[in-house]
């Protein structure tokens, strides 16, 4: 058996900064440009949370020089290109991989009586389905009638509750939000035919979740490929790696850790070096990340290959908290270099910088002082504030 091949640390940083859509050139081209660059990164993660924007224009921004957020509205306006659905996490999803979603939905039902408890009896269920069916296109509140938030799940009414059952089960579809409340229609009006006709088979969809995961990833361990889309368990990953690699589809790789860090054995595809030597290289400038960003998802992946130990602290208590609520990683080039306190205060209209550690060993120079009045310049905008204000002894140690 032939060693592994090894992919030196700088190599394996710029492979998943690359597959992460982090490299080479920014994209442009307004609201055209969005359906690809989704399309490459396979889907954009959602969160509620508005510090400067939310994590999907975030994630958008960071790879799109003009990217603003009536793009992603414009892109869904006429003739949809997402869907909204589950993968890790509540996602916007190209429309043509609906079809791999039918095995989710199919498993939603099996749990039927787990979401009794919370919308109650089968009459809730039928009122809110027969009220989309003659009313067309509706959120949580046109449901208020039925009930206000009760029960322990997110603190969800009965409605709410009988709305999140038919979308996950895909009786209902959500192309679009209100705000940030989302709009539930009827699949058959949402969705094209095709798309609903077409069921492959579990077998089908789980080739697909791993072949197109690994495809994002570039060299990944089976949990790596199974959470990626979450259609997969880890014993599937690790069956079809097994199948994959009799065909010699695929080939065994060890990923070099940070300075410090331990890396880890992975697979990638055979022609893995030579993709290496193709790849383009990771840009100089310095960017501002979501915490929700791709690139990060994985935590002990970016712990090992980064050596950067990134936790956000949303839930954690505030006495608890190391950084902050809500902490944005800071990456230049192929490496982290620190991470910022900042909120877009609207009502001032200024983008406050309460918070900046550098890494260890990493000094705030002036030539990085300039690259990230520039980023802060475009946080601003992003955020839709004119000034940049930084609190008293901003600057912290890490």
């Amino acid at each position: 058996m032939s060693a592994p091949f090894e992919i030196a640390n700088e190599l394996a940083r710029a492979l998943i900064l690359s597959r992460s859509g982090l490299s080479g050139v920014r994209q442009e081209g307004g609201t055209k440009a969005l359906a690809p660059l989704i399309q490459t990164l396979g889907y954009v993660q959602l969160d509620s949370i508005r510090i400067v924007e939310r994590a999907h224009h975030h994630i958008l921004y960071a790879r799109h020089t003009a990217y603003r957020p009536r793009h992603l509205e414009r892109l869904q306006a006429k003739s949809p290109a997402l869907f909204e659905h589950w993968t890790h996490d509540s996602s916007l999803i190209p429309l043509e991989h609906y079809p791999h979603w039918h095995h989710r939905f199919t498993h939603a039902k099996s749990r039927i009586a787990e979401w009794r408890e919370r919308f109650g009896d089968d009459r809730v269920l039928k009122t809110v389905r027969d009220h989309v069916e003659e009313k067309g296109a509706s959120r949580a509140r046109d449901f208020a009638h039925l009930g206000g938030r009760t029960g322990p799940w997110w603190g969800w009414g009965p409605a709410k509750a009988a709305l999140e059952y038919l979308w996950r089960t895909g009786e209902l579809a959500v192309l679009e939000r209100d705000g940030f409340e989302k709009v539930y229609d009827l699949a058959e009006r949402s969705i094209p035919a095709a798309l609903r006709k077409e069921k492959p088979s579990r077998g089908d969809t789980m080739h697909w979740a791993c072949n197109e995961a690994l495809d994002r990833l570039g060299a990944a361990t089976p949990r790596m490929i199974a959470d990626f889309w979450g259609h997969a368990s880890i014993p599937e990953a690790a069956k079809w790696i097994e199948s994959e690699k009799k065909k010699g589809r695929l080939i065994d790789v060890l990923l070099q850790g940070a300075a410090g860090r331990r890396g880890f054995a992975a697979v990638a595809r055979p022609d893995i070096e030579a993709a290496l030597a193709k790849q383009p290289a990771p840009t100089s400038r310095l960017r501002v990340l979501s915490p929700f960003d791709p690139v990060l998802r994985d935590r002990a992946r970016s712990e090992r290959i980064f050596g950067f130990d990134y936790r956000i602290e949303v839930f954690v208590p505030g006495p608890k908290r190391k950084f902050g609520y809500y902490v944005f990683p800071l990456l230049e080039g192929s490496r982290f270099v620190g991470r910022i306190d900042m909120k877009a205060e609207r009502d001032k209209d200024r983008l406050a910088v309460k918070a900046l550690w550098m890494e260890p060993r990493l000094s705030f120079s002036k030539a990085r002082k300039s690259t990230l009045e520039n980023e802060l310049a475009r946080q601003a905008r992003l955020g839709q504030v004119s000034d940049i204000v930084f609190a008293h002894n901003a600057l912290k140690t890490n």
